[in-house]
């Protein structure tokens, strides 16, 4: 298959530091909290880089739950990073300006058998393009199953 290419344009809405996003008609703001210059009037980008992830992932779980023999009642995945804000805010140049550790907890309802689960797991891990694209910095999943 070709190598296909994603598009965003990203502009200023000149409210602080407001800023909208377009990609294919579809329109995500950005902001920052009011402790960090914002006007905490949406998502921050790495609120936004996270939720990207989570969404992959979610988008992943439910695509391939068949294939692997798994029925999904409920699927939520939480996500936190960690980040030192000086980097961004030029307090400290030693520090990294990213997510230095992001951590994830897929909580799957399922009455599907355990390996079924564990190969749907080991498969969203394995080819959620999100996840791969932020093999920079440590990413760590793990998981539940309700019954």
């Amino acid at each position: 298959m070709a190598l296909e290419t994603f598009r965003a344009s990203v502009r200023s809405a000149g409210e602080g530091l407001l800023c909208k996003a377009n990609v294919r008609g579809f329109e995500v703001s950005m902001d920052e909290p009011k402790e960090l210059g914002g006007g905490n009037r949406a998502m921050n980008p790495v609120e936004l880089l996270l939720s990207a992830l989570g969404g992959c992932i979610t988008i992943c779980a439910v695509a391939f739950a068949p294939a692997c023999g798994v029925k999904l009642e409920d699927f939520r995945v939480d996500l936190e990073g960690d980040l030192d804000p000086d980097g961004f805010t030029g307090k400290r140049r030693d520090v990294r300006t990213g997510f230095q550790h992001i951590r994830f907890k897929m909580n799957i309802k399922s009455s599907s058998p355990e390996e079924n689960v564990r190969n749907l797991v080991d498969m969203i891990k394995s080819r959620c393009p999100v996840s791969d694209t932020l093999r920079g910095v440590r990413v760590d999943g793990d998981f539940t199953v309700t019954r």
